[in-house]
């Protein structure tokens, strides 16, 4: 009898002992499962800025964290939001203006309000350039009256830009030629003839305007400082900026506004995954080679983001001391 019981006691111990590892272990794969194998990021067309600063921080991102990190083309900011909001994307790039549209309902978002989406931070300014060439004579934003102008890709953040500086103006997209096209369509128009200018948001320079100054003379049209205020005054998300001197080999800067570029993330991607990545990128910067890269501070991604940062994106500046500029 006494045999049996020590027998039966041993059995139950390595039952419970194997239960409390069975337990353990799916805890574990529970949490592993919260860490995708694979994400995208979403990003712009190929001559724009987000292209190639994606795939930086799609390589970064696969390296530190281990997750398989892919960076996408796509019709940029407005279109980004909405791939977030279906799921067909975990990572995306937009303008700050644009993803508090969405967040609001507002504008190309009217009645498409999107509530999954959640920021990283904010990177750097995106300069609205009016892009143009000598021989198009155009040297004002009067001048566009008329004129075949794109202002940029279908569900980019540059249409609503181009239209509210147009706005101050007295104009509207009645008074010109409007073409919806990529940066890298733009300015092939451009230098073909069947467009005479185009707006272009995104950081400067741009690739695809630095290829058209190899063969053009660029003119980057000035906003004048009442209407930059202006603008500012009606749609705070708006800075003051410029497009340096030396850029496209301007002689002089040209004055203008900007919006600001950021990170943005699905909601239900997990607290310590989100975490990660935002760590990822903002501590290995210095592999990224864009000239952006210099712009891009941890101590600045909080300013002007407009929307609900992620709580794992919040974990990390945290940490770190990061609060938002009052």
């Amino acid at each position: 009898m006494t045999v049996l019981v020590v027998a039966l006691s041993l059995i139950l111990a390595a039952c419970s002992g194997s239960s409390e590892e069975t337990s353990g272990n799916s805890d574990k794969g529970g949490a592993d499962s919260e860490k995708p194998k694979f994400i995208s990021i979403l990003t712009g067309g190929t001559g724009g800025t987000y292209y190639p600063l994606g795939g930086a921080f799609a390589n970064i991102i696969s390296e530190e964290t281990g997750i398989e990190t892919n960076a996408e083309t796509s019709g940029a900011s407005a279109e980004n939001m909405t791939t977030l909001k279906d799921g067909n994307a975990e990572i995306a790039f937009s303008q700050t203006d644009i993803a508090a549209y969405a967040a609001e309902g507002k504008l190309m978002f009217d009645g498409a309000k999107i509530e999954n989406v959640q920021a990283i931070g904010t990177l750097y300014p995106e300069t609205i350039q009016i892009v143009t060439t000598e021989k198009s004579g155009i040297q004002s934003v009067e001048d566009l009256k008329g004129k075949k102008v794109s202002v940029g890709a279908p569900g980019s953040g540059t249409n609503p830009n181009a239209e509210q500086i147009l706005e101050m103006y007295g104009m509207t997209f009645e008074d010109i030629e409007k073409k919806d096209l990529s940066f890298d369509e733009s300015t092939a128009g451009i230098q073909d003839g069947t467009i005479d200018a185009a707006f272009v948001t995104a950081g400067t320079p741009t690739g695809a305007v630095e290829g058209l100054s190899a063969t053009e003379d660029i003119v980057i049209v000035p906003i004048d400082q009442d209407k930059i205020d202006a603008l500012i005054k009606k749609y705070p998300y708006y800075i003051q900026d410029e497009v340096a001197k030396g850029t496209y080999g301007l002689e002089e800067a040209v004055p203008t506004v900007a919006v600001q570029a950021m990170l943005v993330v699905r909601d239900d991607l997990a607290e310590d995954v989100v975490y990660d990545i935002t760590k990822a990128i903002f501590e290995n910067l210095d592999q990224v080679t864009h000239a952006k890269a210099k712009l891009i501070k941890a101590e600045n991604a909080l300013n002007g983001v407009g929307i609900d940062v992620h709580p794992g994106a919040k974990k990390y500046f945290d940490e770190k001391g990061i609060k938002a500029a009052e």
